[in-house]
């Protein structure tokens, strides 16, 4: 069992301090979408994640650094993470060979519509994310699915230990050559592949631990085919890295999966689940007072504003939230913009469920600072009387 007591409390980063557990919104792109980063503050937002082989394509790496990095293209002064196009491999050439291939160079893909060959590689893509002013960078990985092969899983274990030596050493030649002091530099984290395999989890964290990294990422998909969250998978690639590292579950956002990975020691979350939930009129509500909630059964619920039934609901979509939607709009008047597609539900939806996401991880961190409090209470106790 891991001791919590271990486990990092806060993180610093060039950007400010986050406080974790935290959760992420996905600004994939360079944007939340529907929203501004006026309303992100507003939702209590501490970070967002954005993503290199997304943006390298548009707006594109000239434009971002003509605009002067993320953090001023973004109208943001708060922390970015950026991920580094990993599960995009998957998701784009695994599943579709046609699209590009792997090498032990990196990657090379033909974007949609494009004549133009990309060459994504370990090194380019640390470049690119220090060059954007990412907050934390991650390394270059082989990303898989669950169900895939053994030998395609270590095939990949063994490409993602590889890249991930490369992205460090480059890494390290950026923070020399830009002259970054400890506290102005960003952090490096890797990620753990090995799908549903625990010796090629293993080999895979090991491999990186001696590397020296400043944190680690949850690789593969999470979910198996039946959509079901790979628990025990999850909580077995936690348990090998010493808890006083910070682990990000990359991917996780549902909100119970969230619980479940934060309670087995992960301390960042990012998903786009709970803002494409928003849109398409999934809203996500608590039980009961969020600040009393022991999240433990049906400790919350989706409501669907495109049901009937909210066609003159005159209340809010939770008594217990605090965001501009409950605080100012009715279940009616969301129902309304949901039917004529106004872009306004959007907004005030996305705020709801992001919202919802930010009070979650505020009682995450207070339950684990009540149980940390009452495990030195309790320890203290036993020593003046053993």
């Amino acid at each position: 069992m891991k001791d919590r007591r271990k486990e990092p409390q806060v993180l610093e980063l060039p950007h400010g301090r986050l406080q974790l557990p935290v959760f992420l919104p996905d600004a994939t792109r360079g944007v939340v979408r529907a929203l501004d980063s006026n309303d992100l503050r507003r939702c209590g937002v501490q970070a967002v994640q954005m993503n290199v082989f997304h943006l390298m394509q548009k707006p594109g790496s000239y434009s971002i650094k003509a605009l002067g990095g993320l953090h001023r293209m973004f109208g943001w002064d708060l922390p970015i993470v950026t991920d580094s196009g990993g599960f995009q491999i998957y998701s784009l050439i695994r599943q579709n060979p046609r699209y590009g291939q792997l090498t032990e160079r990196g990657m090379i893909y033909r974007p949609d519509g494009s004549r133009r060959r990309i060459n994504l590689t370990p090194e380019k893509s640390v470049q690119l994310q220090v060059s954007y002013g990412a907050d934390v960078v991650i390394c270059l990985d082989d990303c898989t699915h669950v169900d895939e092969p053994l030998p395609a899983q270590r095939e990949a274990v063994e490409r993602t230990i590889q890249w991930a030596r490369r992205c460090k050493d480059e890494f390290d030649r950026q923070v020399e050559q830009r002259r970054l002091a400890q506290g102005f530099r960003p952090l490096l984290y890797a990620v753990v592949q090995g799908g549903g395999d625990r010796d090629l989890r293993k080999r895979c964290a090991e491999a990186l631990l001696e590397m020296r990294f400043d944190g680690f990422g949850l690789g593969g998909w999470p979910l198996d085919s039946e959509g079901n969250l790979l628990f025990e998978i999850i909580a077995y690639t936690r348990e090998l890295i010493p808890a006083h590292l910070p682990m990000h579950a990359l991917g996780v956002g549902q909100p119970a999966s969230v619980v479940a990975c934060a309670r087995m020691g992960y301390n960042l979350f990012d998903s786009t689940m709970p803002t494409r939930d928003a849109r398409h009129g999934r809203l996500y509500t608590f039980a009961s007072e969020p600040a009393s909630s022991t999240l433990d059964g049906a400790w919350y619920s989706y409501l669907y504003i495109g049901d009937s039934k909210h066609i003159r609901a005159g209340l809010p979509i939770s008594p217990y939230c605090d965001c501009l939607c409950c605080s100012d709009y009715s279940l009616a008047y969301l129902y309304h913009l949901f039917k004529v597609h106004d872009p306004l539900f959007y907004r005030l939806a996305t705020m709801h469920n992001l919202r919802f996401m930010m009070r979650l991880m505020a009682r995450l961190r207070e339950v684990r600072r009540m149980r940390t409090d009452t495990h030195a209470t309790n320890r203290a106790h036993g020593f003046r009387h053993g």
